[in-house]
């Protein structure tokens, strides 16, 4: 193996990074100073801003304000010529972390969001594009709006009353100087209503910023060195909120080994990338992108197309990407399919101990076969949770009046089955800083946004023991522990717990109300929930499931019962599509899928005991052995499909007993039409009973782009992926039919007796109730056997 000295690398890359800013202060001299103004409004920047204002209509990056060492003059600075960026682009708040707008109340309002800059770019220019409103009241010789870039005043925004009340556009030029690795920027309302004494809370003080605001940053690209140390940069940087898009580069489409190293580095992209999504755009013949980096998978000769040199093992490399200077190849090469394998399995599974410019794999041990259900980013079921497993200690801490909640993200195993099961169970330990007087203060506990239950702060004068206020020390925080439950449908496949504390503000009287916002809040990392009573169960066929969680692909998390069928000559976007996938099983378990095998053509159908995934385009003719078992079929034309009531329901309730949300085929529809289309069709393995097909099928290559858009954009359409069945075209994805024809999993032998009987009995108690009956009755009959027993004993003593 080909390795470098760990202390020259060290030096390059010190010297990389000093000289990017190095660069820095001689591109912010070249900036200019531009003028940007608020729609409906003639007033001027204040003295002294930072920034200046113009209408934000050409949609391009202005430049900001030059950069003068507070020391220099700058009539003795030479100029310099502006530096011209690479490219632009465009993060919404919301894309980057603000769920809902931004609400500043108070005499002293704020929020952020975060911000970073990847490690191959450097900021030349940055603009703020907010949209916002402020209230009427503001007098606006007093209060201002706040631009701060890493607590730092970047721009200060007027309120004039002539354009308050209403929607407002303004972009503001950031100094690029502000902006480092990882940054905040933050919008501080300054807000006052009256010359006397004023209320700090008064409700006439806020200002609303739209999470549709932008920021637009003009960046130049930065070269990084060819070093696998440094990996999985630049490929995947987790400073960009963007989604990942990774071109996959191959020699030929028509390789197992290939495709299946392939998918393994694309689920551990999909793994790194999370809530990002990842694409992966499939090219053959080795056409490398005109910019940009790419991953490149060769085999046997083709090494030395990449730039290799003769290979002598697995091997895994970084090359410069011929064009373009600043782009990057990560080469997985290998001289036979088995080493092409391992060497995909050396990335995914120790790149983190990878060095230099290329590596010769030399050994690499088998991988422990896994449980089901172990995903890493999946809730044990079998034990309980603890908090701090899922959180670190400094997320489960708020601070202040109107702090952000806590938020607990869960992943949880989608096929969780709570028919006749109670709610989930929790172990509540939190502490809170107890106030003085009677105050309405609550803890507020809430899933997927909607509210579940609340429990009191209770002040010192209204705790029942106020000897507990005692032990307390001066800041110390009151501890309370309660057992509370959740619904299980509240949290099954990806979902979020949120505590808020909702302290109650005291007002202490005209001209005597002061903030002073000591008031701190903490979840305890010791609280639990604890999901062991609920067995792995799930009538199937569910889209649902596959789509949020990748299930019931995802149960082993590395895919080692999973097969992947594509046709005897798949389309690049074939492969593009099944790389997407494989992208979002990695995000869903947070695991490269190193056990997943490939297939191509009606032999690839025949695989037994597998959960398979079939990925088709145009003319489909080897899978008319299946065309029985599978509800519809796409191919080129000629389409048919099955339908059902499904089509006319616009809201889709869950219900306890999911097979009484079902909706049966009531028709089978076949049409001729060149228009494309793309279907989703889940159904029992016509080669192993128990066993998932769920098949992916578009009457033209173009149309796969629509399964990309409903695997990746699902939150851009009205409806999602449900059902047995679903069309998914450019605008919307329309579920056909919903019906379950298997299921998988295991029930106890007294639950499974249940939930047949509750087919053909329709409200079936459950059995937990009806022996809770039995037992009161046999109590009954056995209390009068004794009271006859009793009156019979005088009667035979006399």
């Amino acid at each position: 193996m080909k390795r470098i000295d760990r202390g020259h690398l060290m030096k390059k890359s010190t010297w990389s990074m000093q000289s990017r800013w190095l660069w820095a202060p001689m591109l912010m001299l070249a900036l200019a100073s531009g003028s940007v103004q608020a729609q409906g409004s003639t007033s001027g920047a204040p003295a002294g801003a930072p920034a200046q204002e113009r209408l934000a209509d050409d949609g391009g990056v202005a430049p900001a304000d030059a950069a003068v060492p507070p020391a220099a003059d700058a009539g003795l600075l030479p100029e310099a010529p502006a530096a011209a960026p690479d490219y632009q682009y465009k993060l919404s708040l919301e894309q980057l972390g603000a769920r809902f707008p931004l609400n500043l109340r108070g005499v002293d309002g704020s929020d952020d969001v975060p911000f970073s800059i990847r490690a191959d770019e450097l900021v030349t220019a940055a603009r703020l594009n907010l949209t916002y409103a402020y209230s009427p009241a503001l007098l606006s010789d007093l209060s201002h709006i706040n631009v701060l870039v890493n607590n730092q005043v970047a721009y200060s925004i007027p309120v004039p009353k002539d354009t308050a009340g209403r929607s407002l556009l303004r972009s503001i030029d950031l100094p690029p100087r502000l902006i480092t690795e990882f940054n905040h920027l933050r919008l501080q309302l300054i807000g006052h209503y009256t010359l006397d004494c004023e209320d700090p809370l008064h409700s006439s003080l806020w200002a609303n910023v739209s999470n549709q605001s932008q920021l637009e940053l003009a960046v130049q690209r930065l070269s990084l060195p060819e070093d696998l140390s440094i990996l999985p940069l630049p490929f995947y940087d987790r400073r960009d909120t963007r989604r990942l898009v990774l071109p996959f580069v191959f020699a030929s489409g028509r390789d197992a080994a290939v495709l299946r190293s392939a998918g393994m580095v694309a689920s551990w992209f999909g793994a790194l990338a999370e809530y990002r999504g990842a694409e992966f755009p499939a090219s053959f013949d080795l056409r490398y992108p005109d910019k940009g980096n790419a991953v490149v998978f060769v085999k046997g000769q083709a090494a030395g197309m990449a730039g290799l040199d003769k290979l002598t093992g697995p091997t895994v490399a970084v090359a410069t990407n011929p064009n373009d200077a600043n782009g990057r190849l990560l080469v997985v090469a290998g001289r036979s399919d088995e080493e092409l394998v391992q060497a995909a399995q050396a990335l995914v599974t120790g790149s983190k101990a990878l060095v230099g410019r290329q590596a010769v794999i030399t050994q690499l041990d088998p991988l422990a076969a896994r449980k089901p259900y172990d995903a890493p980013r999946w809730i044990p079921s079998d034990r309980p949770v603890k908090f701090g497993e899922i959180l670190s200690g400094a997320d489960l801490d708020v601070a202040g009046y109107d702090s952000a909640p806590v938020r607990l993200p869960l992943r949880v195993a989608p096929d969780l089955f709570g028919w006749h099961e109670g709610p989930v169970p929790i172990d509540l330990r939190y502490r809170y800083t107890p106030q003085t007087g009677s105050v309405n203060s609550s803890l507020l506990i809430s899933a997927r946004d909607q509210f579940l239950k609340s429990y009191p702060l209770l002040s010192i004068d209204q705790l029942a023991d106020k000897s507990v206020a005692d032990t307390l020390g001066e800041g110390e925080m009151l501890p309370v522990e309660v057992r509370t439950t959740v619904p299980l449908a509240r949290l099954v496949a990806k979902s979020e717990l949120e505590f808020k504390f909702m302290y109650d503000y005291i007002k202490e009287g005209q001209c005597r109300d002061i903030i002073i916002d000591n008031v701190r809040g903490r979840i305890e990392p010791e609280s639990s929930l604890d999901l062991s009573q609920y067995p792995h169960f799930m009538p199937m066929p569910n889209l649902a499931a596959f789509s949020g969680s990748g299930f019931p692909y995802t149960r082993m998390a590395d895919l080692s019962e999973t097969a992947v069928v594509l046709a005897d000559r798949p389309t690049e976007a074939d492969v593009g599509t099944y790389l997407v996938l494989m992208g979002r099983f990695g995000e869903s378990t947070g695991l490269p899928g190193t056990g997943v095998q490939v297939a191509f053509g009606a032999a690839g159908l025949q695989q037994a005991d597998k959960d398979i995934v079939v990925i088709a385009s145009g003319q489909q003719a080897w899978l008319e052995g299946w065309v029985k078992s599978m509800p519809a079929l796409v191919a080129g034309q000629g389409k048919h499909a099955d339908t059902s009531d499904r089509v006319y329901k616009s809201h889709l309730w869950p219900t306890p007993d999911p097979r009484e949300s079902q909706d049966a085929p009531r028709t089978d529809l076949a049409y001729s039409s060149e228009g494309v289309e793309t279907i989703f069709a889940g159904f029992e393995s016509p080669v192993t009973s128990g066993r998932s097909v769920v098949l992916i099928a578009s009457s033209a290559p173009e149309g796969q782009a629509y399964a990309v858009s409903a695997l990746l954009d699902e939150s851009d359409y009205e409806q999602g992926l449900s059902g047995s069945l679903a069309a998914v075209d450019a605008h919307k994805i329309s579920p056909l039919v919903n019906q379950y024809t298997y299921s998988v999993g295991e029930l106890g032998w007294w639950r499974r007796i249940e939930w047949t009987l509750a087919r053909y009995w329709n409200g079936l108690p459950a059995f937990g109730r009806i022996w809770d009956w039995v037992g009161v009755l046999l109590l009954v009959i056995l209390a009068l056997a004794l009271w006859r027993m009793m009156r019979r004993r005088p009667a035979a003593a006399d």
